[in-house]
């Protein structure tokens, strides 16, 4: 693959370990060849690094295959899949996760990105319903914004929410944004 094929979102292998291109930069000097900076997120181990390239060098496009998956439970500082065709096991660890593991549930399916036999990421579901597990408790004043106050959902993952969510009430979250989307059903 040429250099100037290579676009955000793109998997790369460097060294024979999996990159994923998280943002690219394109300078043109005034004399010379194009210049391309990309900055990287290791698949593996999750660490960023930015690398620059002239116009024509080649890069190695990683083969990477997605399956869809059960997330199962937790194990220490692994998450524990299941592949819903074949049913086999496989472990994913916290660091590759990142903070994506806020948002797992158990019996939630999810995409996950194999290099060969490898997990190396995962794409949530865009909403999840979840439920409030701890509120803390909020004065209302009078304000032109938005009274928010901090919430602990039942994947452990805190953020804020409207001051009338309470304890026991499910509400869908936004995965790409971590932000409150709206109160699901109230309790009872």
């Amino acid at each position: 693959m040429q250099v100037e094929d290579a676009r955000k979102g793109t998997k790369i292998l460097l060294e024979g370990i999996p990159y994923n291109i998280e943002d690219a930069e394109f300078m043109k000097p005034g004399k010379g060849r194009a210049i391309y900076r990309y900055r990287l997120r290791n698949l593996v181990d999750g660490s960023s690094l930015e690398r620059t390239y002239h116009s024509g060098e080649k890069l190695q496009a990683a083969s990477i295959s997605t399956h869809e998956g059960q997330f199962l439970y937790r194990e220490g500082h692994h998450y524990v899949f299941m592949h819903t065709d074949t049913f086999e096991q496989y472990l994913i660890d916290e660091k590759i996760l990142g903070e994506k593991h806020n948002y797992l549930k158990e019996g939630m399916t999810v995409v996950t990105m194999f290099l060969e036999d490898r997990p190396i990421d995962i794409t949530l579901p865009i909403f999840i319903e979840t439920v409030v597990t701890k509120s803390d408790i909020a004065t209302r004043t009078d304000t032109v914004t938005a009274q928010m106050k901090r919430a602990t959902l039942e994947t452990g993952m805190e953020l804020d929410v409207p001051v009338f969510i309470k304890e026991g009430d499910t509400i869908k979250v936004d995965t790409r944004t971590g932000n409150y989307v709206e109160r699901v059903v109230t309790r009872k």
